[in-house]
């Protein structure tokens, strides 16, 4: 059985009930996806991607805020796109917003989204729960069209916080399969130099969080779209 294999079985068993409270209960200590999603600044029909979609809740808000794009999302656990599938549906954003089963790591965009690239991707709080993580980035980069943008933000190393906070914190999350990602910003800075990418790095509340921005550099303009 493979790490992710293991992973999503081990998802969908600690979600089959709890995605029905995640959302209540997760605002209070995800700290920094509303400021990701705000910093999205898709254009019209653009094209955003999800990674590790949840409940939805990102993609609903996302919706709202910029209704000019689409929006895709994929999540490696069946429970908690069940409850994606009802969100979206009763908010009425079935025609805008797309949720699929996969695997981050090795997904066929085309043939699971009908799209093979994103102008915008973004992976909140998901990264750490995913042993394979460093694939993750290096799949979503490869996905990202000329000039586009991944957005990340996760937990951090909390260095600017109590040993004693740090170190509950961290004993707390592994009861729900989250490994903190200490070395993000040296794994995107592989993607970053001329003509590649240029990244964007921040540690907010101490550290508690990580919040990133990897630039694809385009040489070209981008196409003005029609429709």
């Amino acid at each position: 059985m493979t790490a992710t294999i293991s992973a999503a079985i081990a998802m969908d068993r600690m979600y089959r009930h709890q995605r029905h409270i995640y959302d209540l209960t997760r605002k209070f200590y995800l700290l920094g996806r509303n400021r990701l999603i705000k910093q999205l600044g898709p254009e019209a029909n653009d094209c955003v991607l999800e990674i590790g979609c949840g409940t939805g809740r990102n993609l609903i808000w996302a919706a709202g805020l910029y209704p000019q794009a689409r929006y895709f999302g994929i999540d490696v656990s069946r429970e908690m796109l069940f409850s994606a599938q009802e969100s979206i549906a009763r908010t009425k954003l079935s025609s805008r917003v797309t949720v699929r089963h996969a695997d981050a790591t090795e997904f066929d965009p085309l043939s699971v989204l009908g799209r093979p690239q994103f102008e915008r991707i973004f992976i909140s709080y998901s990264l750490s729960m995913i042993p394979e993580w460093r694939s993750v980035i290096a799949k979503a980069v490869s996905l990202l069209a000329p000039a586009g943008e991944l957005h990340i933000v996760d937990f951090g190393s909390q260095e600017g916080l109590p040993d004693w906070f740090r170190s509950a914190l961290r004993c707390w999350l592994t009861w729900f399969h989250v490994t903190p990602c200490d070395d993000l910003e040296l794994t995107l800075k592989a993607f970053v130099g001329p003509g590649r990418a240029s990244l964007n790095y921040e540690r907010p509340s101490r550290g508690y969080s990580q919040l990133a921005t990897l630039k694809k550099t385009s040489q070209l303009s981008r196409p003005t779209r029609e429709g």
